[in-house]
């Protein structure tokens, strides 16, 4: 390993964060806006009631993203976005869809979600304000 770039593991860290949250308010957020819809899309697809399924995930989407970026609660939150895109990706290879134009992003997005669940939030993190540990 490159011992200079320990030094950037902290900041690595926060950028994982910012850009993870980021992408998960901005999918999150439309689903909020059409509520009704979004827990229709959960039924027609099999998992009923959808409301049961669509709420949780847009719950998750949009305030554990906000969360995720304050650093807060950050390893329990990445371990249940990993769930949440192992389940996507899953669905869609069970609907044929292939690596490109089908589950590439949520494949990365589990990525992403593993390093924080790993390493948690690093220094920059609510979670090291506060000092709260989960494990």
């Amino acid at each position: 390993m490159i011992q200079l770039f320990f030094v950037y593991s902290t900041l690595a860290l926060f950028i994982t964060r910012i850009i993870l949250g980021a992408v998960f308010i901005a999918h999150g957020l439309p689903k909020i806006k059409n509520f009704k819809t979004t827990n229709e899309w959960f039924a027609s697809i099999g998992l009923k009631p959808g409301a049961l399924w669509g709420t949780p995930v847009m719950i998750l989407e949009v305030f554990g993203g906000i969360a995720i970026i304050l650093g807060f609660l950050v390893q329990p939150l990445a371990i249940l976005f990993a769930i949440g895109m192992l389940i996507g990706i899953f669905w869609k290879m069970h609907q044929g869809m292939k690596l490109i134009n089908g589950y590439e992003i949520d494949l990365v997005l589990l990525a992403l979600s593993i390093v924080l669940a790993t390493n948690g939030g690093g220094l920059y993190a609510l979670d090291s304000f506060l000092n709260l540990r989960i494990y």
